[in-house]
């Protein structure tokens, strides 16, 4: 398997979220909107995701995010379930 932060970072891209390349693992799921990070941040710790929004004054406006951090220890199966997480809330909170 690839590095856990490039495979996170592809299979969401994948899934249509802003992502740039890279190999970091903290992976910046750009959102832009400040609202809907805090309330992804939020509905994502149901699902056992924790995963912090990050809006302005922290970053620029319209730069709002999800700062994720992927480790060497996240297993293929816990980013697939982090990957079908964000999925779910983005469409739960953007339908």
């Amino acid at each position: 398997m690839m590095a856990p932060s490039v495979y996170f970072r592809k299979e969401m891209q994948a899934a249509g979220f802003s992502i740039d390349d890279g190999e970091h693992p903290i992976v910046p799921v750009m959102l832009g909107d400040a609202v809907l990070a805090q309330k992804m941040s939020q509905k994502l710790l149901k699902h056992g995701i924790y995963a912090v929004g990050f809006f302005f004054p922290v970053v620029a406006k319209g730069k709002a995010r999800i700062r994720t951090q992927i480790s060497a220890a996240h297993t293929k199966k816990d980013l697939d379930t982090a990957i079908k997480a964000f999925a779910q809330t983005y469409a739960e909170l953007t339908d």
